[in-house]
C-alpha cells in the first residue's frame, strides 16, 4: 500500500505569524491561513466562496532551514503566499472538560512569497515580494537573482525561465501560412 501525505495550498493568511524559540535553538513559526473554495449555490445559480481555515508551522530544521524566520520576516496577516507541506493531526485533551481533541493542521516544509515586490524603497504594507525570478543585472549573476520556494532545508528551487539565458526571445519563423488561420 503506497502512502503520500502532501498539501499544496495558494491563499492567504489569517494572522501574523508568531514566532517561539525552542531550547535547543531552533524555532518555529505559527500561522493561520485561508482558502476559497468556490461552488455554485443550487438554490439561486449563483457563485459562492465557501473559506477553508487552516492553522500551520513552520520550523526551523537543521544547520541551514530557515523557513520559520523567512515568513516571520517577509509575511504578514493578509500576505498570498504558496505553501508546501504535510498533513498533521493534533490531540490533545481538553484542560477544562477532559475531552479528547483533535484538528488537522499543515506543517510547512517549503513557501513562495506571491505579493508583488515593492518598488525601490516603497512598502507594500509587509515587505512581502514575488518570488518569480528578477531580470539579471548587468554585473550580476542570474542564478543568484532568481526567485524560488523558500524551503525548511535553506535550499532554493529556483523558477526556471527557458529564455533566461537569451538576449532576444526565439525568432518567430513567418511564412505567411498564418494568414489562413481563422483565429
Amino acid at each position: 500500500m503506497a502512502v503520500f501525505n502532501k498539501v499544496i495550498l495558494i491563499g492567504r493568511l489569517t494572522r501574523s505569524p508568531e514566532v517561539r524559540e525552542f531550547s535547543t535553538g531552533g524555532k518555529v513559526a505559527k500561522f493561520g491561513f485561508a482558502v476559497t473554495n468556490r461552488r455554485k449555490n443550487p438554490q439561486t445559480g449563483q457563485w459562492e466562496d465557501e473559506p477553508m481555515f487552516i492553522d500551520c508551522e513552520a520550523y526551523n530544521r537543521g544547520e541551514y532551514g530557515k523557513l520559520a524566520d523567512t515568513i516571520a520576516q517577509y509575511c504578514h496577516k493578509g500576505s498570498q503566499i504558496c505553501i508546501e507541506g504535510r498533513l498533521h493531526l493534533d490531540q490533545w485533551n481538553d484542560k477544562t472538560t477532559g475531552e479528547k481533541r483533535s484538528k488537522h493542521k499543515i506543517v510547512v516544509e517549503s513557501m513562495q512569497l506571491l505579493d508583488p515586490r515593492p518598488q525601490d524603497g516603497e512598502m507594500n504594507g509587509g515587505g512581502g515580494y514575488s518570488a518569480r525570478p528578477a531580470a539579471p543585472r548587468a554585473n550580476g549573476d542570474a542564478t543568484a537573482q532568481r526567485g524560488g520556494m523558500a524551503t525548511s532545508r535553506g535550499t532554493v528551487a529556483p523558477v526556471i525561465d527557458p529564455y533566461d539565458d537569451l538576449e532576444t526571445p526565439p525568432a518567430r519563423h513567418d511564412s505567411g501560412a498564418d494568414d489562413d488561420i481563422p483565429f
